[in-house]
């Protein structure tokens, strides 16, 4: 009585295939991309690479390629590689070991560094305050509810900051030195994304600080209240903020403006 066999697959020397026990390359680095951008969207860090109303979108899309990736693998068959035989001996154990390392790397650089968030050398590639624009809609709203992106806007702009001068403001931003570089004058700044940090543009404040640079490193952040005045500082606006207080903070979990 006989039993049937299934046929294996030989090379051209008549030696067996035998199919690599180490995943692909491919295969561990989208399982990895894959996992750690769902962690990072059910962590709410995801925000530190594109703007929230991409939350859902890119969950979804990703979860999807997630089960299309494993059900692909799982259902490829044996045979399929049998014009090309997995390599063995050290150069499959370095084919397999690269694959590993690969998806570590990506693991250590998405999920266990800290985001590498936007600094003053990104604001100098951009030009502070190049891309904005007054909102009508700004003018006569309540100044409580402006976002530092929106008193970049009015102070930028003579005819709109002079009507805000007096009026008290707190804001949270990064340090970064004045455009014309002037020691007595740096900007609270942050970064507005519109999709993804790719695409982020720098806008900031002018605040008044003689020899700020000696108490406020570049890029740290601060929490700064103040009273916004008139000055013959060579700002846009001819409008700074003149502080009455002003505090060092941890950057925020969520340092951009959207």
């Amino acid at each position: 009585m006989s039993s049937e066999r299934h046929p294996q697959h030989a090379d051209a020397s008549g030696q067996p295939i035998r199919r690599s026990p180490w995943p692909s390359t491919g295969l561990l680095l989208a399982l990895t991309g894959s996992i750690a951008t769902l962690w990072l969207a059910a962590t709410g860090q995801l925000g530190l690479y594109i703007h929230p109303r991409y939350f859902t979108f890119t969950a979804i899309l990703v979860g999807l390629g997630l089960v299309a990736t494993i059900a692909a693998h799982a259902i490829a068959e044996p045979g399929d590689d049998h014009d090309h035989p997995a390599p063995t001996g050290w150069r499959g154990r370095l084919q397999g070991s690269g694959g590993v390392l690969a998806a570590l790397a990506l693991v250590v650089g998405l999920l266990v560094l800290p985001p590498a968030t936007l600094t003053t050398t990104t604001v100098e590639q951009r030009d502070l305050n190049s891309s904005i624009e007054a909102d009508a809609q700004l003018v006569g709203a309540d100044p409580a509810t402006f976002q530092l992106r929106d008193w970049a806007a009015l102070l930028s702009h003579p005819a709109t900051a002079v009507t805000y001068a007096g009026q008290q403001i707190t804001l949270s931003g990064f340090v970064t030195p004045a455009p014309d570089g002037n020691p007595d004058v740096f900007y609270l700044a942050r970064f507005v994304v519109t999709c993804c940090t790719v695409d982020a543009q720098p806008v900031g404040i002018p605040v008044t600080s003689p020899a700020w640079a000696d108490s406020h490193p570049v890029d740290g952040w601060l929490e700064v209240t103040g009273t916004l005045v008139t000055s013959e500082a060579s700002t846009t606006g001819g409008v700074v903020l003149k502080p009455s207080s002003i505090d060092s903070i941890e950057r925020p979990a969520q340092p951009y403006d959207y």
